[in-house]
């Protein structure tokens, strides 16, 4: 096993909305016997509305000082001894802040998936604010992927098939 797992273990998942971080995190988690934490689901628990409202109320710079805080509440539980597969909104790898703290308490992987696949799990999604417009969200995949890449492993997971995507990230070397 790597020895940053070992130091801090927590694995993070990175990537664009609809990429499977949320379905594959439980997986992973479970196979690892980790703990699972989606950060979009428990800043929405944590201030009782959706994403689209915070960002609706407060807009995006809201949001975001909304999830570094949860990433630093999750990194504490990890440096805590507890570890975790957490999957990181969209945006959240594109804030520097957010990407010093990641990268310097856990391994980052990127799960990487075509605009196609993307546009098909995104078709009659109301609860994403930024993928009203698939014009948008081609430009923002665009605009995104070089600070995925930036992750420590990126992982192919251009596929509906959750076990195959869980089975690349367990192969990667770390483990």
């Amino acid at each position: 096993m790597d020895l940053t797992l070992k130091r801090t273990p927590g694995l993070f998942l990175v990537g664009f909305m609809a990429s499977g971080k949320s379905t594959v995190g439980p997986v992973l988690a479970a196979q690892l016997g980790w703990r699972f934490s989606d950060l979009d689901i428990e800043i929405e628990a944590e201030q009782q509305t959706t994403i689209a409202r915070i960002f609706a109320a407060g807009g995006e710079a809201a949001f975001r000082a909304l999830e570094t805080e949860a990433i630093r509440r999750k990194i504490r539980q990890i440096q805590a001894g507890h570890p975790y597969v957490i999957a990181l909104g969209g945006g959240a790898f594109l804030q520097p802040n957010n990407w010093e703290l990641v990268k310097n308490n856990g391994i980052t992987i990127w799960l990487d998936c075509s605009l196609e696949r993307i546009n098909r799990r995104l078709v009659g999604n109301t609860t994403r604010p930024l993928a009203a417009d698939p014009a948008r969200v081609a430009q923002l995949l665009e605009h995104r992927n070089p600070f995925y890449a930036r992750a420590d492993h990126r992982v192919d997971a251009d596929s509906d098939d959750v076990e195959q995507v869980t089975r690349r990230i367990l192969d990667l070397p770390i483990f």
